[in-house]
């Protein structure tokens, strides 16, 4: 099996699915790529046994057959080879791979191609098309709200539900929540899955720079994404994901209206002085004035800052976390904020002040920690 192929084509698409390669794998095969050569197309496969992703790439090549090539070792060859032809010359009695280059040879050891694990098939149940714009923004807008919580898995992920009239996406942590609603990407069905962290990074990296529609398939246990010449397959968190919309308060009279960088900024610098362990700031409204204010009693540090705001309300002070502020905030691309409040005991609810996008709509909400006035 002999093919060749761009050096700097190759390495692109290597590195755009090597991020699902895990890195703590107890089966070698796993820190392979799979090489699938047939009718002149190369078929490149990365997989961690929950998530597999394949790209396809145009080659010179006249025979078929497949390889599993170690991926550590390709990339770093790759990476350091000027853009030129090179040739592939695959032994599949000693499972070996031979560079050829203009100026060298280099021999890789790998494995058995038939060994390598077959991606999941998707029976559709049911399946949407999505503009990869759309999918991507929804990733970054809500993917950092996301848990880590072992005993409550459906939160290390992202619920995508599909309805009619729009689609929703809602990540938790329990401390945090961001709900974000499209309502230009419609599903012919209701339907909804929950997305795991891991594949949902890889995939918004893939979707980097892409222009083409993505078509989601998915049934209970997998989803399958296509777009161009990438397809991927990951496992879905089992579960049923906790009612949002039960947690997000209704009644917030109090509203304020601020500058996103102004404070933003300021959010970065006072929380320096925050205590380390609680990140815990204290936010303070009265009239048009907002003061924020942090203080490490361990190490009689402390830092506070004063901006000018519109608010209506009474007047106010609740304690955040700094750094679930700082993510949700810089996690904006609006030029002011609203700050929706009831109480300093209730989650203060987050929102753009105009939207960019009148198609969008977005949601945050953090929860707030208890002051020692």
């Amino acid at each position: 099996m002999n093919f060749v192929v761009s050096a700097n084509t190759l390495l692109k698409h290597l590195k755009s699915i090597s991020g699902v390669l895990s890195t703590n794998n107890t089966v070698p095969i796993l820190d392979c790529f799979l090489f699938e050569v047939e009718k002149g197309e190369l078929t490149v496969s990365a997989s961690d046994m929950e998530t597999a992703i394949t790209t396809s790439i145009k080659v010179e090549s006249n025979n078929s057959g497949s390889i599993a090539i170690p991926a550590k070792t390709l990339i770093e060859t790759l990476s350091n080879l000027p853009e030129q032809p090179i040739s592939f010359v695959i032994d599949k009695g000693k499972f070996s791979t031979k560079i050829k280059t203009e100026n060298g040879d280099y021999s890789i050891s790998g494995h058995n191609g038939d060994d390598f694990p077959k991606m999941n098939k998707v029976d559709s149940q049911a399946s949407m098309v999505i503009k990869s714009d759309i999918l991507a923004s929804a990733i970054n807008k809500t993917i950092f709200a996301t848990g880590n919580d072992d005993l409550r898995p459906v939160m290390n992920g992202v619920y995508c539900q599909f309805n009619e009239n729009n689609t929703i996406f809602v990540a938790t942590d329990a401390h945090k929540l961001v709900r974000y609603i499209r309502n230009d990407a419609k599903a012919g069905t209701t339907a909804a899955f929950i997305m795991p962290k891991k594949p949902l990074n890889v995939l918004k990296t893939l979707l980097s720079g892409v222009d083409d529609a993505v078509k989601i398939e998915f049934n209970k246990t997998n989803a399958l994404f296509s777009f161009g010449n990438v397809n991927m397959i990951c496992r879905l968190i089992d579960g049923k994901y906790p009612n949002y919309e039960a947690v997000i308060p209704k009644q917030n009279p109090n509203k304020l209206t601020v500058d996103r960088a102004a404070f933003l900024g300021a959010l970065k610098r006072v929380s320096v002085f925050s205590n380390k362990a609680t990140h815990q700031i204290r936010v303070k409204v009265a009239g048009s004035q907002l003061t924020i204010n942090a203080e490490d009693l361990d190490f009689a540090n402390e830092g506070h800052e004063t901006l000018t705001c519109t608010y209506v309300g009474e007047d106010m002070e609740i304690g955040f976390n700094s750094r679930f502020l700082i993510e949700m905030v810089s996690n904006m691309e609006c030029d002011e904020i609203v700050l929706e409040m009831s109480a300093p005991n209730r989650a203060g609810i987050i929102l753009p002040h105009n939207k960019t996008n009148p198609s969008e709509d977005l949601l945050m909400l953090v929860m707030p920690v208890m002051l020692n006035n």
